[in-house]
């Protein structure tokens, strides 16, 4: 006749606790690798720079890139061994430049912001607007993190509202601003970068050096005409979405694809901006950060903002251009407006009685 145990549910659960808390660290690593991960990698950049197709290539999909509508939801999943749950990464396209930079909310949240990641690729074929793409969105996402780990931290709840903190031997640790959650950098579009003036590549590579060691970040360049090429973005976004080991690329030579992993660099190894006919006493720079933007700004001056229009509204961009649909959204457009017209008359002819 089989044993009949006594104990209480409460007996069990205090049971599991106390077992739990005698465990090693080498205990937990090997019972964790038995449950798959989730993480949440989240890609914004440029408009029309390349996420799309640096997305597919980490997919393993065949197939032509669209523009991304605002912004776009998938997911890959990957098995650390054989018979092991397949881990998962949640990965989410923000598309349309800095024109949507609002959306962040929507990916940045508290139930995924303690395993939460960001790519963040900048187009190397169009250096002016390089600075401002990269200040404003980093700037929205980092915003984002820290009302959502404020929040959490406010209420107590258990899920982490703890920020990134860098080891104690990370390069210039006091000098930096590292980003909240881990951060890669990609320079797309190197095909074209390549064939630029030597001078402005220098300025180029060496200025996105300096932002990605101030944020703590990774930098890669990439072309999607180079597969080469591509497979290396395509580890450096593998470690960020399913915690495989550091890449081991790393080249600062300017005539050919960067390729820092976070912590290989340096202040003292990238020493000062290059200021070939730049007097940097004349720049009155607040802070290292704004003296390397205004050095890069007078060699690319940043686009005239007025005659660039920021277009909210997806539907009026270009981009994204359905001719049927659009005729009749033109033509109801009008006959609103009409109608709008024809309403203002009536009001205007009405005759009131004292």
């Amino acid at each position: 006749m089989p044993k009949i145990s006594s104990d209480t549910l409460w007996d069990i659960a205090a049971a599991e606790v106390r077992s739990r808390e005698s465990r090693t660290e080498e205990e937990d690593a090997e019972e964790d690798a038995h449950f798959p991960t989730q993480r949440t990698v989240f890609f914004m950049g440029s408009k029309a720079g390349g996420k799309t197709t640096i997305l597919l290539r980490f997919l393993d999909r065949d197939e032509a890139a669209k523009p991304t509508l605002a912004l776009e939801y998938t997911f890959g999943r990957r098995a650390r061994g054989h018979n092991t749950p397949k881990d998962i990464a949640h990965l989410w396209e923000l598309g349309g430049g800095i024109s949507l930079s609002d959306l962040v909310q929507i990916p940045i949240t508290a139930d995924n912001v303690s395993s939460l990641s960001v790519v963040l690729v900048l187009d190397l074929s169009k250096p002016n607007a390089l600075w401002e793409t990269m200040e404003r969105l980093l700037d929205s996402a980092r915003s984002q993190v820290e009302k959502v780990c404020a929040s959490l931290q406010k209420t107590g709840d258990s899920r982490s509202g703890k920020q990134r903190v860098l080891h104690k031997d990370y390069p210039d640790r006091e000098l930096i601003s590292p980003f909240p959650v881990p951060l890669l950098i990609v320079g797309s579009k190197f095909d074209i970068f390549q064939d630029f003036d030597s001078e402005k590549r220098k300025v180029i590579c060496k200025t996105l050096r300096f932002i990605a060691h101030f944020y703590g970040a990774s930098l890669i360049f990439s072309s999607s005409k180079s597969e080469a090429v591509m497979s290396k973005s395509r580890s450096f976004v593998n470690q960020l979405a399913f915690g495989t080991e550091r890449p081991k690329s790393f080249s600062t030579d300017p005539s050919k694809p960067l390729a820092i992993p976070a912590g290989f660099d340096s202040l003292n190894q990238l020493g000062p901006p290059v200021t070939s006919d730049v007097d940097i006493g004349t720049l009155h720079a607040k802070n290292p950060f704004d003296l390397w933007k205004k050095v890069f700004e007078r060699v690319f001056p940043p686009e005239n903002t007025k005659e660039r229009k920021e277009l909210k509204d997806p539907a009026k961009d270009p981009q994204y251009s359905e001719p049927l649909i659009d005729s009749i959204r033109a033509q109801k457009d009008q006959e609103l407006e009409q109608y709008k017209r024809e309403q203002a008359k009536s009001w205007k002819s009405l005759a009131l009685d004292p």
